[in-house]
């Protein structure tokens, strides 16, 4: 589901799940638990990337419909875990996004301290309300963190998916490369800030990052209101419809 290698002083995360490399509750728990490995290991930076030609195409909805409410209750927590894991990294952390990064692939990128996504390779953007489901706290709390204040309100309401260069324009990415320079230009991101002192780097993200941190900590109530809205029939039939609209299923 997911392989995690090294290129000198760089571990690189690579997303490798199926055809879209989607988001279900083995994934995000499979990548939480390698964070937490990557973190306590002799990396001064992680690279994070997908598989093929897409980053990841967000939560797997149609393992959500089939799943049901029993599986949304498990499902939304590891989300949530994945998110706080890789957001509060304390190292540097690379997005390298080499295809399309959708809704909960938006998300895993905008939590990295860098992102670059290669040219003419895929859109990226965060459709939640356009599929039917509300946000919940770590995944809004990372867009609000990484996605200019003037911006926000407009790509979650309207859910427009950017190409690379639009997205540099608007915001989401810092930097946009050809698709075969991708992987060392972001290796090379990733071990210019490695090569800054660890213990300073680690105090000062967590310094930038601990208001949105304090608002995932505190967010319980209003998880518990979005896993419930995701669980209900409403919400299940709204994805439904969704997924046989757009993956004609």
């Amino acid at each position: 589901m997911s392989e995690l290698t090294r290129r000198g002083t760089v571990a690189i995360l690579r997303i490798a799940h199926g055809k879209a490399n989607a988001l279900d509750l083995e994934l995000c728990e499979e990548l939480a638990g390698k964070l937490r490995g990557c973190a306590d290991s002799d990396a001064g930076a992680l690279l994070v990337t997908g598989e093929g030609k897409i980053f990841s195409a967000g939560v797997d909805l149609v393992r959500l419909v089939d799943g049901g409410a029993e599986y949304v209750r498990a499902f939304l927590p590891a989300l949530n875990r994945l998110c706080e894991t890789l957001f509060s990294f304390p190292k540097p952390v690379v997005a390298a996004v080499n295809g399309h990064a959708v809704a909960g692939g938006c998300i895993i990128a905008s939590a990295a301290d860098c992102k670059l996504m290669a040219r003419d390779a895929g859109r990226i953007g965060i459709p939640e309300l356009l599929v039917g489901v509300p946000f919940p706290v770590a995944p809004l709390e990372i867009m609000r963190f990484a996605a200019p204040a003037q911006q926000l309100q407009a790509m979650i309401y309207r859910g427009v998916m950017f190409t690379a260069d639009l997205a540099h324009q608007h915001g989401l990415v810092d930097t946009v490369v050809d698709a075969d320079r991708l992987l060392d230009e972001a290796v090379a991101c990733a071990e210019g800030l490695a090569a800054v002192p660890a213990v300073a780097f680690a105090l000062t993200k967590q310094q930038l990052r601990a208001p949105a941190r304090d608002r995932m900590r505190a967010g319980a109530a209003i998880d518990a209101e979005v896993t419930d809205a995701w669980a209900s029939p409403a919400v299940l039939g709204a994805i439904r419809d969704y997924v046989a609209r757009t993956l004609k299923r």
